[in-house]
């Protein structure tokens, strides 16, 4: 495998990286082989020669095994996410998810902490007296089997790599 640095330098020369390269830069950013500014200047060559759609399915590969993956195999049917790119407030999760949920389709919702400068959702919901927002993955899924919906915490090792990202 070659050394990260000429990864970087590939994509910043405009050529596609495999599979192999791709996973390599994320496991080692993840378990700290590969300095921070060295994925900086990966993600400005990304930036600036884009991804090819090969490369964009290899990366949410790794992102998303870089970690703990949840099984929601055991709800039945569709069942869907409401994710959010970040912005002030939460009007959006608050009312849609129950929503979603009063419509018959199961939502499991899992929010991080700290965003932004108003805080995340998990955040504002852990000021309500007695909700637990930090479930276990079984729990999390008897919740949403129960009432349709569910709205939980993030797992520190669920997807690091695109927390570090």
């Amino acid at each position: 495998m070659k050394a990260y640095y000429d990864i970087v330098l590939k994509k910043r020369n405009g050529h596609e990286l495999t599979r192999e390269e791709i996973n390599y830069l994320i496991d080692g950013f993840v378990s700290g082989s590969i300095p921070d500014y060295q994925m900086a200047a990966w993600a400005m060559a990304v930036y600036f020669q884009g991804l090819s759609e090969a490369e964009t399915v290899y990366l949410t590969e790794s992102m998303v095994n870089s970690g703990d993956t949840i099984d929601l195999s055991t709800i039945s049917g569709c069942k869907v996410d409401k994710h959010s790119t970040g912005g002030v407030a939460d009007s959006a999760t608050l009312i849609l998810v129950p929503l979603v949920a009063a419509a018959g389709v199961p939502v499991v919702k899992m929010s991080g902490r700290g965003l932004g400068h108003t805080g995340g959702t998990i955040d504002k919901l852990e000021a309500i007296p007695g909700f637990n927002p930090y479930l276990d993955i079984d729990t999390a899924l008897k919740v949403v089997k129960k009432s349709g919906a569910v709205m939980a915490g993030q797992t520190g090792n669920l997807a690091p790599a695109n927390k570090n990202l």
